[in-house]
């Protein structure tokens, strides 16, 4: 539900045909998620309060509601030209390496998975 719909084979276009004339209320879910995703893209917070309106009424409510919450980190999220990806990218690496190990090395074993050996 979530694929470009250029990119679908012809069974899997068959598939989100059939879902979306039984799951009129997936096919607006599907729509409200990609309305965030634009507005996202093109770095829209106008549309915020509109979208918010038409979530919360919808199958993505929950999620709505944590974006009520944290309004103003969304806002700031849409608006910035800042990310923090490729930070949470290593340290997301540095986790699953140092779970790998759980046991087995010290910090020289720990440094040489992860800055690689001289």
């Amino acid at each position: 539900m979530t694929l470009e719909r250029n990119n679908l084979t012809k069974a899997q276009a068959m598939t989100v045909a059939a879902i979306d004339d039984r799951l009129p209320d997936l096919v607006e879910a599907r729509d409200i998620v990609e309305s965030f995703h634009g507005m996202l893209r093109r770095k829209s917070s106008g549309d915020l309060e509109g979208w918010i309106e038409r979530a919360t009424n919808s199958l993505v409510a929950s999620f709505a509601n944590g974006v009520i919450r944290d309004r103003a980190a969304i806002q700031n999220a849409i608006v910035s030209q800042w990310s923090n990806g490729q930070t949470e990218g290593q340290i997301t690496k540095l986790k699953l390496i140092k779970r790998q190990m759980y046991g087995r090395g010290k910090l020289d074993l720990l440094e040489a998975r992860i800055v690689g050996v001289p």
